[in-house]
């Protein structure tokens, strides 16, 4: 049985983060990554937006990291001539009621940390995006957009050069809590064992999954976890906004709206579609509910304009209808295992956090 430092499993956007810090600090690491190719989960099916911090719960993790995360993912896509922009966001109020959601919505941000949201007026609004509708807005200059395929190239290039492994296609089966560290069951090609100073659960979907395989851990301390489906549609032609546009939040959600790629290609979406099992298709006949949406922003939407796109899943660790919970990062303060830490419920904002989230996991790290 090799023995070696650190393991990752998973190779997404948090996994990659969390194996650069651990590099770049003198550690020896190995990615252990199930697929044939890094960040082809969650990490490849979101909209690839730069959050402000606008929403999140104040104090919470997600509201700490993403402000935290959005400024050092910025310098950092500078840094490496990653492709980013920041296009801003416009969040509109489409009736007069909805005026005092946008006063709370500014506050709110502002205890978060999030200083540069501005009011505006219908019309200051349609100055900046002629072809919207809307009764007044919030407008968020911080927020953008990134490629995430290049961020994460770029997460894994400086993890290699500071000497970090990527081993592909390799599962983790399970594992033991020993008195000599974590050992690991490998499946795939070559199935192996390893034995880990320090393990980091990284593996999204698939976190408590894990977490319930390996012996010796406490199984009441492992969150539950719930599929929440998010369906995004595209936009036919190119887009009349320079924007995102999202409504006021909903409950359950932020609303249907408006993100672009750096393309200036537009997509709406994501909806919430509670299911059972993994399914990333994308029924066409959801977009039906989508166009009234985005009507009471942008009436000038055509019949037939869209068409399915992709979807993507958020690992919830809490039941429909129940309060959204916060990142959860396991270190044995919560679990009594030395070495070993556990992200579960890592969704929104979680790309935009993802480089002050991998410092925090090391923080766990006991």
């Amino acid at each position: 049985m090799e023995k070696i430092d650190c393991a990752v499993i998973g190779a997404g956007v948090i996994g990659l983060a969390v194996a650069r810090r651990l590099a770049l600090s003198g550690r020896e690491v190995i990615i252990l990554e199930a697929e044939n190719r890094f960040g082809s989960g969650i990490s490849a099916r979101n909209s690839e937006v730069l959050h402000a911090g606008i929403y999140y719960p104040q104090g919470s993790l997600k509201a700490r990291l993403c402000v935290e995360g959005r400024d050092m993912l910025y310098r950092y896509c500078e840094e490496r001539s990653i492709g980013h922009k920041r296009c801003g966001k416009l969040i509109v109020a489409t009736s007069e009621d909805q005026r005092a959601a946008l006063v709370e919505i500014a506050a709110h941000a502002s205890a978060n940390g999030v200083k540069e949201i501005r009011s505006l007026t219908r019309s200051e609004a349609r100055v900046l995006e002629p072809e919207l509708e809307c009764d007044a807005a919030l407008f968020s200059p911080a927020t953008g957009i990134i490629d995430s395929h290049g961020l994460m190239n770029s997460l894994l290039g400086d993890a290699q050069a500071a000497g970090a492994v990527l081993a592909l296609q390799s599962p983790v089966t399970g594992g033991e809590v020993t008195g000599e560290g974590i050992v690991l069951a490998v499946g795939g090609d070559e199935p192996m064992k390893l034995l880990a100073k320090s393990v980091f659960n990284c593996a999204g979907l698939g976190a408590q999954g894990f977490s319930r395989s390996l012996r010796g851990m406490p199984l009441e301390t492992v969150p539950p976890l719930y599929y929440a489906k998010g369906n995004y549609y595209a936009l036919s032609g190119r887009s009349p906004f320079s924007r995102l546009i999202y409504p006021v939040p909903q409950p359950g959600g932020l609303g249907v709206h408006l993100t672009l790629d750096l393309a200036g290609s537009a997509r709406f979406g994501p909806d919430v579609e509670w299911i059972e099992e993994i399914d990333y298709g994308v029924d066409p006949r959801r977009a039906e509910g989508f166009y009234a949406e985005i009507r009471r922003y942008w009436p000038g939407l055509k019949n037939g304009a869209l068409s399915p796109a992709y979807s993507g899943i958020r690992p919830k660790p809490h039941a429909p209808g129940e309060t959204a919970a916060d990142f959860l990062v396991d270190g044995k303060d919560r679990h009594g295992i030395s070495g070993l830490v556990c992200l579960y419920g890592i969704e929104s904002p979680g790309l935009t956090s993802s480089l002050a989230l991998a410092e925090y996991a090391l923080r766990q790290c006991k």
